[in-house]
């Protein structure tokens, strides 16, 4: 049974508050974690990791259809999305379960029910055995949050789904509407059309991926019409009209309304704030567009109130979250904080081929002023890309003309998520363009396109 008095209590187990959690147990404080639901929250069991495991399914796949390019012979590849299914909530239970063993290891109480803030520390739980108060000075809020729902474009679970319920579809769809090109519809449209479905993704923005450099976003859409998708782009989905076996859907373009038939709809249309209940207008704690208003180090403004990841302002992700909860932590332990800066988080969108990014796009960059050097280095030039037979896809790395800062890296090709981290270090470093060049990228391996791109900035590149 928990105590009643904790150094630390967090409210929310999901990848910024477990960790927020298991930091203050390091430095020696006593912590107690609330969760209501999961353990490590919407990113381990709904969001991050399980549609990885489904994505890397649909990559395998990919992978046998082209067997012969390797000399390889496989016969007639298939999929079973059940099995695919099965394969991802099993990846999402072990890492639930994962979370448990740390706390245990850390010596963090964990509590499982429903937390609202009470005034002067206090915490009311709800739990399945009835109602009980714990306190602490410093509380740390890490509810997450959930998708946004559009008045008459709702889920239903049943032909209108959330991601929720694409990671566990009642059925496989066959034409499928995706509403909203960001990270979550982008990666949703190519799981479903790696597997063999027909994607129409509609999106609101004059292009798919708006958040993207424009180059970029733009190689991205020539790829994923050349798999097979159809874009619908500065137009939005005025209604649908629900039957039992398929979705009419009424689509304002530019040249007029078109109503097309589908048999399964995702709205991916952004996400909000899980603030209801947790007492917050009580303690006068401000909240934005259905998000917790925070100062730099996530206090919220009421003393001993702090509040991290997707339940404060974006960018909405999971190692944004952790790191939040790590500052936090040690705040609250009376370290020196180290705030988080939007700028360096790098975004990452596991589609078919993946897209990765940090800093400011060449556009943001231009219209902050900044006289540019841009790099470009594409996949055909690298030798370890043509052996995996990954040609397709571009580095593009923009730099201030004058200091030679790194602004701004962005990519599409294969592991490009997993490259990215090397600019992020840059940018940490405050690595100039010098820096990199100087630097020894082994061979044969992708991250020589990173220096290759750097080197293109200074009209410097060899392999172009």
């Amino acid at each position: 049974m928990p105590e009643d008095t904790y150094d630390m209590i967090v409210i929310g187990a999901g990848p910024g508050g477990y960790v927020a959690a298991i930091r203050g147990a390091q430095l020696g404080l006593s912590v107690l974690c609330i969760e209501r639901e999961h353990l490590g929250g919407i990113c381990l069991n709904w969001g991050c990791i399980p549609t990885k495991a489904m994505l890397r399914s649909a990559e395998v796949l990919h992978l046998a259809q082209r067997a012969k390019q390797f000399g390889l012979t496989i016969a007639d590849p298939t999929h079973d999305l059940a099995a695919i299914v099965k394969r991802s909530r099993a990846i999402a239970k072990q890492l639930s379960n994962g979370v448990g063993y740390l706390f245990r290891k850390n010596k963090v109480t964990s509590l499982m029910g429903e937390a609202r803030l009470a005034g002067d520390g206090q915490v009311v739980v709800t739990t399945k055995d009835g109602v009980q108060t714990v306190r602490s000075d410093n509380i740390v809020i890490a509810t997450g949050a959930r998708a946004r729902q559009v008045p008459g474009l709702e889920a239903d679970g049943k032909r209108v789904w959330t991601y929720k319920d694409a990671l566990a579809p009642p059925h496989e769809p066959k034409r499928l509407l995706v509403i909203g090109s960001g990270a979550i519809g982008i990666e949703f449209a190519s799981f479903y059309n790696g597997i063999g479905a027909d994607v129409t993704v509609v999106e609101v923005m004059d292009r798919i991926l708006p958040a993207e450099d424009a180059e970029i976003a733009g190689l991205a859409k020539k790829a994923f019409v050349k798999q097979g998708m159809t874009f619908f782009e500065g137009a939005k989905v005025a209604g649908l009209e629900r039957h039992d076996d398929k979705v009419i859907a009424r689509i304002d373009t530019a040249d007029g309304v078109q109503e097309l038939e589908f048999d399964t709809v995702i709205s991916a249309v952004g996400i909000v704030g899980n603030v209801e209940g947790l007492g917050l207008e009580e303690l006068n704690i401000k909240i934005d567009r259905d998000h917790i208003s925070t100062d730099a180090c996530c206090r919220t403004g009421v003393d001993g109130i702090y509040a991290i990841g997707d339940v404060v302002a974006g960018p909405w992700l999971a190692h944004k979250a952790s790191h939040e909860g790590v500052m936090v932590a040690d705040l609250i332990a009376g370290n020196q904080a180290h705030p988080v800066k939007p700028e360096s988080i790098a975004g990452c969108t596991y589609c078919n081929p993946q897209i990765a990014s940090v800093g400011l796009t060449e556009a943001q960059a231009k219209e902050a002023g900044h006289a540019l050097r841009i790099g470009r280095f594409p996949f055909q030039g690298n030798g370890k890309a043509i052996a995996l037979g990954e040609a397709q896809g571009m580095i593009k790395t923009v730099f201030d003309a004058k200091t030679d800062e790194l602004l701004g890296a962005h990519m599409i090709g294969a592991e490009v998520t997993e490259l990215i981290q090397g600019y992020v270090v840059g940018q940490k470093l405050e690595a100039t363009g010098q820096d990199l060049m100087e630097t020894v990228f082994p061979h044969p391996t992708l991250s020589e396109m990173m220096h290759e791109s750097v080197l293109d900035a200074h009209d410097r590149a060899i392999h172009i």
